[in-house]
């Protein structure tokens, strides 16, 4: 990533800083007042709907990670989900419940973590509500009566409101009018001043303003309401043009018209519903409600309020009903008195029907014998509702039954008068077509094994049943839904498909009759057992070992669960080769013994397979010490020397330096001088001389031991008079967001990422490979929606030149940048040419769509503006969420692009000739070997020789 630093106003420490220092927060947003209390904690007041900036500077190395949580309440949508892992916490638009304790917590892993505490307190004025209330009361008999009316004023805010009565322009003093009282009430929400007007008068008729203010603390203006006092003042009455219930068919429109009898001033009529928001089509005319071709959905409770502040306000209910019918089932109930399951010649017989419907009182049910309507009599007794069943259940109750009451019997549900379909259920009775029904599971269906992953079906069949009733599924361990997330799934013909079988699906599963269109009887059950066969489960899926040479190194691979638990081989690969060794025992943990050897390192795979299948534990065994990481806050690196030259101080850290055979020194491009032995946590530094002005370089650092040389790093030296961008510092180089789009782009590094973030998305770390870098990203996770875009615009570039090189009519411009598109759901990355004119246009330059891979990859493109330009980075989510796409390292520089427009890879191609070697000053004699140079380290001094081998 291109070098630009991040300048805090108090810098992180740059050598042996073991511990992270106490957190010190910097408050840069709208703060109308800092104090500090008596706890040492500071208080910051903002004004509501202003933006509230905190930042966390800390002290310590490697970079603290920087959290931020709150005691109560939510400092931003994302406190809902997780903490917000940023120095920065920026809340647009503050809102009062937001107000409360925030922490900032700064950890590296080294020593104790520190923690800060800020209190924040948002201030706000609401508009005051000034309602009238008047009671009228009888004195001295019926000579005459005494009028009263309180005007009650009622606000919201922070700190406590003053209040200021006024009639007319004149303010009102409770010491000289007698006729006013003011006072506070008690057992009120908010804060509420009443103004009494004792025994109405004629001057009391007149304009009474309520003025409320919070002193001017933060810039908040003084709020007022004004009422008009007559002697017509009333509160609203209203009256409903229908009934209390309306109901009506689907697809009828509805009118509703609350009409206003009384009220001054003229009330204000609104209308709701409960529950839910008004339907998307419902239209309101002044006081009229129109709802046009309702559903079922758009049932439920409308409310009118009528309110002029006046009394209280007058209210009025409709409960809207649409009524709906569906699901016509029936049921056979043999004597009960008897304790039967069949029909029997001489005992009673009961035909049930019900519907669920919508009123369910409304419904009409008729019976028909044969085609022929069934009338009541002393051997068939029809039930509107019959009290043994469901609330709205017809029946038809057959008493001693005979041979001539064998028939086909019909249940025909309907709403008299309505538009809704009836339904119809037939019956058929005879000796032959009812019997009880008989569950059984197939021979060898107790037991279902399915791998995970894979499709299933369990069966129940019902044998010699009449009619066929349909088969309830559930599971038999309480609370467990089933797989579609239902407790009961229905199926006519007993067959439970489950696709996709996970292990969190195992266990049994009850199948029984269903009570309904069929014999109401004892139901009948059984139960299937699933049993999914999965891989071993093993930990660790990967693993990191470093160790010095010739030290012992066991290698563990722990089974945490398999089914079936019986494994059936254990094998160790080196680099993919099998370890021949003795047959491992199959009940003991799988485990592997070597002594490391700068000859076996590699990857180490352990294979654990049962019948269900292979999973893998992976090792990464070396003896090469771990990456180095470059320290990215150094305090003015870049120094300018004599000439067109300049220096900079490159610094870096090293990982765990005791964890493998002790670090010698580093390789290091363009670097001629001594370093001190690592320590973990410790600054490395050097100063890097004779670098060009305005040129590029990577610098490219690796740790060296005895017997090994460890991975290089590589980072971006910079110096450029162009605009050059690697988005470390976090003003983001005058880039901005575009307002016009729908979401930002958004700035982090690995180690602010938030930790519940989408896997398989997104890069890891910046362009150079390191965690402290940043970069540009967008968030595809909800509440974004496929086709949302995000725009970064980058600063405008003034043309100065009318002419380019060779009498050319435009200057030309190189653009470069990183970009990063990891995903199954990658949308598109659009970079545009804006040309700032009487109006500007936008064109696109470069495109991309869908998955590109996961390593950053470098694109440019040439433009020649005909006048001020920017530049737009246009990301476009796709369709889910796992479509993160990220830019880095853009550069805008004056020039025709060229395959590689600066010296940024100059280690790789040649420019930069040799590698030197660092060595560590130590108390011995050794020489190392490389491709290139041969290196010679005497006592008590580094000596580095370099020899260019043919």
């Amino acid at each position: 990533m291109h070098i630009t630093l991040k300048h805090f106003c108090q810098r992180l420490c740059t050598c042996r800083c073991r511990t992270p220092a106490n957190a010190q927060i910097v408050h840069s947003g709208a703060a109308c007042n800092v104090k500090d209390d008596n706890i040492s904690e500071r208080i910051y007041t903002i004004k509501e709907g202003d933006t509230l900036v905190l930042q966390c500077i800390v002290k310590g190395h490697p970079r603290p990670q920087v959290r931020w949580t709150k005691t109560a309440g939510s400092a931003s949508d994302k406190f809902q989900e997780t903490s917000i892992y940023n120095e920065t916490l920026r809340i647009e638009g503050i809102q009062r419940v937001q107000g409360g304790r925030y922490y900032c917590k700064a950890d590296n892993g080294v020593g104790v973590a520190a923690i800060k505490s800020i209190r924040v307190d948002v201030q706000y004025l609401d508009t005051p509500v000034l309602t009238v209330h008047q009671t009228i009361s009888d004195v001295r008999g019926s000579y005459y009566q005494e009028k009263t009316v309180f005007l009650r004023c009622t606000v919201n805010s922070n700190p406590p409101a003053r209040f200021i009565w006024k009639r007319g322009s004149m303010l009102i003093e409770q010491s000289k009018d007698n006729g006013v009282d003011i006072y506070e009430p008690l057992y009120t929400q908010g804060e509420t001043k009443v103004l009494k007007l004792k025994n109405l008068r004629p001057k009391d008729f007149a304009d009474y303003t309520c003025q409320v203010s919070v002193r001017n603390v933060c810039n908040i203006e003084d709020k007022s309401i004004t009422f008009r006092l007559t002697n017509a003042t009333s509160p609203p009455m209203i009256r409903l043009s229908v009934n209390d219930t309306v109901v009506v068919d689907p697809g009828q429109d509805v009118l509703l018209t609350c009409e206003v009898t009384a009220g001054f001033p003229q009330p204000n009529v609104t209308w709701t519903r409960y529950p839910g928001p008004l339907p998307l089509s419902a239209l309101v005319r002044e006081s009229t409600l129109i709802l046009r071709a309702v559903t079922p959905a758009d049932a439920g409770f409308y409310n009118c309020t009528a309110v002029n502040n006046v009394g209280n306000p007058a209210r009025k209910n409709v409960n809207l009903v649409v009524r709906t019918m569906s699901n016509l089932t029936f049921q056979i109930t043999p004597d009960s008195n008897k304790d039967s399951e069949t029909i029997q010649m001489g005992r009673d017989l009961k035909l049930s029907c019900h519907v669920d419907a919508t009123p369910q009182e409304k419904v009409n049910y008729t019976w028909y014998k044969n085609g022929v309507p069934v009338y009541n009599s002393e051997t068939l007794i029809l039930l509107r509702s019959d009290p043994d069943m469901a609330p709205g259940t017809s029946s038809l109750e057959i008493v001693d039954m005979k041979f001539r009451d064998l028939a086909t019997y019909s249940c025909v549900a309907n709403f008299p008068g309505s538009r809704v379909p009836e339904l119809r259920v037939d019956v058929n009775i005879s000796q032959n077509s009812v019997s009880p029904p008989v569950l059984s599971v197939p021979p060898g269906g107790q037991i279902v094994s399915v791998r995970e992953g894979g499709n299933v079906e369990l069966v129940c069949l019902v044998a010699d049943g009449k009619p066929r009733p349909p088969i309830l599924w559930s599971r038999t361990e309480k609370d467990l839904l089933m797989p579609s997330g239902r407790p009961i799934v229905e199926t006519p013909d007993g067959r439970l498909r489950l696709r996709n079988v996970s292990r969190d699906m195992m266990g049994a599963y009850r199948c029984q009759t269903a009570p309904y269109n069929g014999l109401n009887i004892k139901r009948r059950e059984a139960q299937v057992q699933l049993n999914v066969q999965y891989p071993p489960i093993l930990d660790p899926v990967f693993q990191d070992v470093r160790s010095r040479n010739y030290q012992m190194v066991t290698l563990r691979c722990t089974v945490l669960r398999s089914n079936p638990p019986r494994l059936a081989d254990i094998r160790w690969f080196r680099n993919g080769d099998f370890i021949r060794m003795p047959m491992p025992d199959l009940k003991e943990m799988p485990e592997l013994k070597f002594k490391l050897e700068p000859n076996n390192n590699g990857s180490y795979e352990c294979r654990v397979s049962n019948s269900a299948g292979t999973s893998t534990c992976t090792f990464n065994v070396t003896a090469q010490p771990y990456n180095a990481e470059f320290y990215f806050d150094t305090p003015n690196p870049v120094r300018i020397l004599k000439g067109n030259n300049y220096s900079y101080t490159l610094q870096w850290t090293q990982r765990d330096p005791e964890a493998t055979d002790p670090i010698i020194g580093y390789w290091i491009n363009l670097l001629n001088k001594h370093s001190k032995e690592p320590e973990k946590g410790v600054l490395m530094s050097h100063t890097i001389s004779d670098l060009r002005i305005p040129l590029s370089y990577e610098v490219r650092l690796a740790p060296v031991t005895t017997y090994s040389t460890g991975d290089y790093v590589s980072r971006i030296i910079q110096y450029s008079e162009h605009h050059v961008c690697g988005f470390e510092d976090e003003r983001i180089c005058g880039f901005s967001q575009d307002r016009s789009d729908v979401f930002d782009w958004t700035r982090q590094n690995h180690l602010s990422q938030n930790p519940k973030r989408s896997a398989n998305t997104g890069p890891e770390t910046d362009r150079s490979g390191t965690k402290e870098g940043y970069y540009m990203y967008i968030e595809a996770s909800r509440p974004r929606v496929k086709g949302d875009k995000a725009r970064l615009l980058s600063p405008l570039f003034n043309v100065s030149s009318n002419r380019g090189p060779k009498g050319s009519g435009r200057v030309p411009y190189c653009v470069s940048f990183y970009y990063h598109m990891k995903g199954k759901h990658i949308g598109t990355l659009n970079v545009l040419l804006r040309v700032r004119s009487i109006a500007s246009v936008d064109s696109v330059m470069w495109t991309k769509s869908g998955d590109q891979g996961s390593d950053w990859k470098k694109a440019f493109f040439g433009i020649s503006p005909s006048g001020p330009f920017q530049i737009v980075f246009e990301g476009i989510r796709g369709p889910s969420y796992e479509g993160d796409i990220a830019i880095d390292d853009v550069s805008i520089t004056i020039g025709k692009c060229k395959q590689e427009n600066t010296v940024a890879n100059a280690g790789k191609t040649g420019k930069i000739e040799c590698d030197i070697f660092v060595c560590v000053e130590r108390n011995i004699t050794n020489q190392i070997n490389t491709k290139k140079h041969l290196l010679f380290c005497t006592s008590h001094l580094c000596l580095c020789r370099l020899i260019q081998r043919n």
